[in-house]
């Protein structure tokens, strides 16, 4: 029986979801091991530079891995695959262009995409794609899947209101506060079956006005380009809706230290490739010393001019 009257929850919100066609997952995991059981995917090729969570699932799905390497354009290197295996292609902080991604796709007969660095790119047509909301919005979970593969089954609903919490306090508070909450909400999807998205992820997605979202971070993005090309040791092209600016510089692992010290935060987005690489490999060189510079909607052009003050200022200190 329905529920009438009694105290009001959270308004229901009616914009447009961006991906809103797309199969709505509970993570960009589970949106990976959707693929592998509804496509029955036995051998992936991975790249070494990525999270281990990704390995972790084929691992759970008893699915063979194979690691190859990444050239400085971020694309595959020396690669040959057998015909009956897929081979899994990351769009780095979504610099590989479309161009780059449909040769692959047509070079490889099968190839899963993960945008989950690149939320505003469209997906090539008929070719497996995922996205991780929780990159690029504050929601706790959520990720989007476009494939013409379905499974033969029901899908639990997933619940999201007992781990949104550290999204709300880092609403009203400090982002130190909740950070050990934020990094347990990460682990939890370690054992989370496939579901569907949860109600709340989905009216908190229809409530972005993505236009705006997109504007703020190309905007961002294009302004640290502008100050920090000379520095950068990569070949960063400009691009729309950034997830984060890459930075390669000198020491950046000290540098992120410093920074941290002064409530900056950057990540090391995959350290367990410190652990997995040879500190020779580029994959080591890029998991140690680029810096992902923050380029989301919460900044504008006063932060980035912040940022970049900063960064000079100690990335010069010593020399």
């Amino acid at each position: 029986m329905k529920e009438i009257g009694g105290y009001i929850e959270l308004d229901t919100c009616r914009h447009a979801m961006l991906h809103e066609d797309a199969i709505l997952l509970n993570c960009g995991r589970n949106a990976l091991a959707y693929l592998l059981e509804a496509k029955g995917i036995k051998k992936l090729y991975l790249p070494y530079f990525l999270c281990d969570s990704v390995a972790n699932v084929c691992k759970k799905y008893g699915v063979e891995v194979v690691f190859y390497h990444i050239g400085e354009n971020w694309l595959p290197k020396d690669l040959v695959i057998d015909e009956d295996t897929w081979l899994y292609i990351v769009n780095f902080y979504g610099q590989i262009t479309r161009e780059d991604l449909a040769r692959l796709a047509a070079a490889y007969r099968n190839i899963i995409i993960d945008n989950a660095q690149a939320y505003f790119d469209a997906p090539l047509a008929n070719v497996d794609t995922l996205y991780t909301c929780r990159k690029f919005f504050g929601v706790s979970d959520g990720a989007v899947l476009y494939t013409n593969s379905k499974l033969e089954r029901s899908l639990e609903i997933d619940e999201s209101f007992n781990r949104i919490h550290y999204v709300l306090g880092r609403y009203e508070r400090t982002a130190s506060e909740f950070y050990e909450e934020a990094a347990q909400n990460n682990d939890i999807f370690d054992n989370e079956p496939i579901k569907e998205m949860s109600r709340l992820t989905k009216n908190l997605l229809r409530s972005i006005d993505y236009e705006y979202v997109k504007q703020v971070r190309t905007n961002n993005f294009a302004y640290l380009h502008e100050k920090l090309r000379e520095v950068n040791k990569l070949n960063v092209r400009l691009i729309e809706g950034a997830f984060m600016y890459p930075l390669l510089i000198d020491d950046g692992m000290k540098i992120r230290k410093q920074l941290q010290q002064m409530k900056i935060y950057i990540p090391t987005l995959w350290p367990n490739v410190l652990e997995e690489c040879e500190s020779d490999t580029l994959e080591y060189k890029f998991a140690a010393e680029i810096l992902p510079i923050p380029v989301d909607q919460r900044y504008g052009i006063e932060d980035m001019e912040y940022l970049v003050e900063v960064i000079r200022s100690v990335s010069t200190e010593g020399t």
